[in-house]
């Protein structure tokens, strides 16, 4: 289930880049496009929270897959 939503999330980011730039140079420089490239960078940011392993070599990622 994490997984799928990882993939999830990482297939929204890509939809956010693509629909910033696409709006970006449809309409010129405004905020929406500005605010879909940060939200993009904030899911990003959860998604490298949750794969990235620490110095251990343990992640969220894993530690969830073990629990269920």
């Amino acid at each position: 289930m994490v997984n799928f939503l990882l993939s999830a999330a990482m297939v929204g980011v890509f939809a956010l880049f693509y629909g910033a730039i696409r709006m970006w140079m449809r309409e010129g420089f405004s905020k929406k496009p500005l605010l879909m490239i940060i939200a993009a960078i904030v899911i990003l940011g959860n998604i490298a929270i949750w794969a990235v392993p620490d110095d251990q070599g343990n992640s969220l990622l894993i530690e969830a897959q073990k629990a269920s």
